[in-house]
């Protein structure tokens, strides 16, 4: 993040006075307690925000998940984004304030950006910033250590967001601590409950070797918020690919019946990190999703 600290912070002060932002219910959601919450992430767009906001819009989802190049474009100009955001009746789901590394050097920093981002986000009218770890070693197995590390640096975040009203999630993802289901645990049973919620993605739980329906269960309570996506096997280095909704093998029927069980009301946002088919769009992987949910699964987004 480019901008200092104590001019982000004066911003927040004179924007809290701001008419635009006095109202409570700014994005205030008319869904009935019992539905779930749809929205869909804007990685796929990459650098575009503007393009992602309109193309999520027109696809009817109500929620969108933004990252960290919303505060690089829009921090000095937070009412800009919150205009677009109302036009297109979009509602902030979920914020990625990227990786919360244990291996700087400087932990104070790393909390820092990320209580940054809590108040970038509060002047968004949002509600939780998403925080994952780039700090996997290339080689050799991820120890105990670092992992319970890693759990103590989400709590000192957690606890400094929520200070400001924001809650911080801990995504699992692949190539990260928390890779495996195992690792997610060792997280879990680490944090604070108060201070740290799980947004599970449920691909990358099923790529590192657990069953996303029993993390459904395993870990209600915990449980934040989703990232909805699909997964395949590919025959490259990497050995897998992430595709639209129904183009994978993610049992997203399953998944869902198992949200409906636990009688879960909250955002499950659409994550597509990169359209997987040359020349297609991001809007047409978002079509092909949507109609997969709305025609497959026969759910109203």
């Amino acid at each position: 993040m480019k901008q200092s600290r104590r001019s982000f912070l004066t911003q927040l002060s004179l924007l809290s006075a701001s008419p635009l932002l006095a109202s409570a219910d700014l994005f205030a959601t008319t869904l009935p307690v019992s539905a779930i919450q749809y929205g869909y992430a804007a990685i796929t767009w990459g650098n575009d925000i503007k393009q992602s906001i309109l193309d999520i819009s027109a696809l009817g989802f109500k929620g969108i998940q933004l990252r960290a190049n919303a505060f690089t474009e829009f921090g000095q100009k937070p009412e800009e984004l919150i205009r677009l955001l109302k036009a297109a009746k979009l509602e902030l789901a979920m914020y990625s304030s990227g990786n919360a590394n244990i291996n700087t050097g400087n932990d104070e920093a790393e909390i820092t950006k990320h209580v940054e981002s809590a108040r970038f986000v509060k002047i968004l009218g949002g509600t939780s910033i998403q925080l994952t770890n780039s700090s996997r070693p290339k080689t050799g197995e991820v120890s105990n250590e670092d992992l319970v590390k890693y759990a103590a640096l989400l709590n000192e975040i957690g606890k400094r967001t929520a200070a400001i009203g924001i809650k911080t999630t801990y995504h699992n993802h692949m190539g990260q601590l928390g890779q495996t289901p195992e690792e997610v645990e060792v997280i879990l049973k680490n944090t604070d409950p108060k201070y740290v919620k799980l947004l599970l993605d449920v691909a990358h739980y099923q790529q590192g070797g657990g069953d996303p329906v029993t993390a459904i269960k395993k870990y209600k309570d915990r449980l934040e918020c989703l990232h909805i996506k699909d997964v395949k096997h590919t025959d490259d280095a990497k050995g897998y690919i992430f595709v639209e909704l129904g183009q994978g093998r993610v049992d997203l029927s399953a998944v869902f019946a198992a949200l409906k069980a636990i009688n879960y009301h909250k955002y499950a946002i659409v994550e597509l990190d990169a359209v997987p088919v040359k020349g297609r769009t991001p809007l047409q992987s978002g079509q092909i999703t949507k109609d997969y949910l709305t025609s497959k699964l026969k759910i109203r987004i």
